[in-house]
């Protein structure tokens, strides 16, 4: 099963105790990412990850980009902030209560896009 959810990936931040009264942007940003993310997956039946998954991240093109940059980097690695792994804790942390069940990826990437999406496959 291929699962393509429209939407720009955010990665997982480091949480604190003051992030309870003290609303800092990223977690703001992370928090509407989740009920969003969430929405869209229960949308196309997707409630729950299995324990052999592969995840692709396209990362979107900033629109400051010349068309000419933007044909040259379409697909290539996305080698940049944010880090592959925080994006997979964000995904794991919106599907899972708990991740333990998880046992293997048979792949992990980011990529570059026109458009932000995630993609998961089992």
């Amino acid at each position: 099963m291929i699962y393509e959810i429209p939407i720009d990936p955010v990665p997982k931040p480091r949480m604190v105790a003051s992030d309870r009264y003290k609303k800092r942007p990223i977690v703001e940003k992370y928090w509407a990412f989740k009920k969003w993310f969430l929405l869209l997956c229960n949308r196309r039946g997707l409630t729950d990850l299995p324990a052999s998954i592969g995840i692709t991240f396209i990362m979107a093109m900033p629109e400051s980009w010349s068309e000419k940059k933007k044909k040259n980097y379409y697909g290539s690695p996305h080698q940049q902030r944010p880090d592959l792994d925080n994006l997979v804790k964000a995904v794991k942390d919106c599907l899972c209560k708990d991740d333990s069940h998880i046992w293997r990826y048979t792949y992990m990437e980011k990529k570059w896009g026109r458009e932000g999406k995630i993609i998961i496959e089992f």
